[in-house]
């Protein structure tokens, strides 16, 4: 099973920046989930909220700031613990960083239309440049964003973000073509897997932070889960196959006289 790191490792450094991917990155994580606004100049940069509020201590919209405006504040506030100042960065910055990346879920929060329709113009492109079609998903609560991505370009894989179980959120990912289903855990079961994988659908699960509800989602067949603590978690998994290889194989009885 996949682990992708959620917003970078949030559980373990400040969210959806650059200190926590290369953390996170240096104890071999290469699957990665993130959040991406607009700036005021418009950037794609990576922050959760519509506003700068919560972590950054700063007040007001993503869209008042530049790019540059952001990755000067300090977005250590309400998340982990971080010695240094770290700011809010641009989506570029982030993929300059690492050239070997195996999958990112690029989640577009919900916002004016206006606004939305720029961002997806400047996604469009930095995927189309960048050649990022095998190795990103663009993820997304809102079917108007996603069309409007499949329209640009059909070969930009999408990815509906399921919060609630009703209206039936599996129904509408097969409407929009999704490759991928990122589904909140708790309302998933062992039917929406098979469904899914049925429709030729990637299931992601967000956000998964204990080993118990892992092992469940395992057994239910999910091809990915997003977690907070994803060092620690894949930590959990290699040493779980490590021990599997390690065990003695198991003699045959011998046959009766």
């Amino acid at each position: 099973m996949i682990v992708y790191g959620h917003r970078g490792a949030k559980g373990e450094a400040p969210e959806n920046t650059l200190p926590g991917f290369v953390h996170a990155y240096r104890q071999g994580i290469r699957h990665f989930e993130l959040d991406l606004v607009l700036s005021k100049d418009g950037i794609p940069v990576l922050v959760h909220d519509l506003t700068v509020d919560r972590t950054t201590g700063q007040k007001g919209n993503v869209g008042n700031y530049t790019a540059a405006e952001l990755e000067n504040m300090d977005a250590r506030r309400n998340t982990s613990a971080w010695p240094r100042k770290t700011g809010i960065p641009a989506l570029e910055t982030l993929l300059d960083q690492f050239d070997d990346l195996e999958h990112v879920q690029l989640e577009v929060k919900k916002d004016s239309r206006s606004r939305l329709n720029i961002l997806c113009n400047r996604l469009t492109e930095v995927i189309q440049r960048r050649n990022l079609y095998q190795t990103c998903a663009v993820t997304s609560t809102d079917p108007w964003f996603l069309r409007e991505i499949r329209r640009r370009n059909r070969n930009i894989r999408i990815g509906l973000v399921a919060e609630r179980k009703f209206p039936k959120p599996l129904n509408l990912a097969t409407r929009l073509g999704c490759e991928y289903f990122c589904v909140n855990w708790k309302i998933l079961n062992k039917e929406m897997v098979d469904t899914a994988h049925k429709r030729n659908m990637h299931v992601s699960t967000w956000t998964v932070n204990r080993i118990h509800d892992m092992l469940k989602l395992e057994e239910m067949g999910v091809d990915s889960i997003i977690s907070d603590y994803p060092t620690s978690t894949k930590m959990f998994f290699d040493n779980r196959a490590k021990a599997l290889l390690s065990l003695p194989a198991r003699e045959s009885s011998p046959e009766p006289a």
